[in-house]
């Protein structure tokens, strides 16, 4: 499995496909190298990038400053820079991704 993050210099790059729209934002998984986020936004006026932001400062704990934006502001597929070097960012990271249900 490949990680849809990159270790960088300041901290982290996220390689994300979102969905924008949603009932509520949350993971859906991993989509190719990337991760899939459903947002509850509409893809209007930078709304759903600002759920983005917000969701992963919430979710990773950290303020939504760490976070910037850096492709993909019209479209659904993105880059997003953690400006974070936190020894434990990584292990967070990869706790975005939902693990599938036990097979019976």
């Amino acid at each position: 499995m490949a990680d849809f993050f990159q270790r960088t210099g300041q901290g982290y790059v996220l390689r994300l496909t979102v969905v924008p729209g949603a009932q509520r934002t949350v993971v859906v998984g991993l989509h190719g190298d990337r991760l899939k986020v459903r947002l509850a936004a509409p893809p209007e006026k930078g709304a759903a990038n600002q759920e983005l932001i917000a969701f992963l400062a919430k979710t990773l704990h950290l303020p939504k400053q760490a976070f910037e934006l850096t492709v993909g502001a019209s479209s659904r597929v993105k880059m997003v820079e953690v400006h974070d070097r936190s020894p434990d960012l990584a292990a967070r990271l990869r706790l975005l991704v939902p693990t599938p249900p036990p097979t019976p």
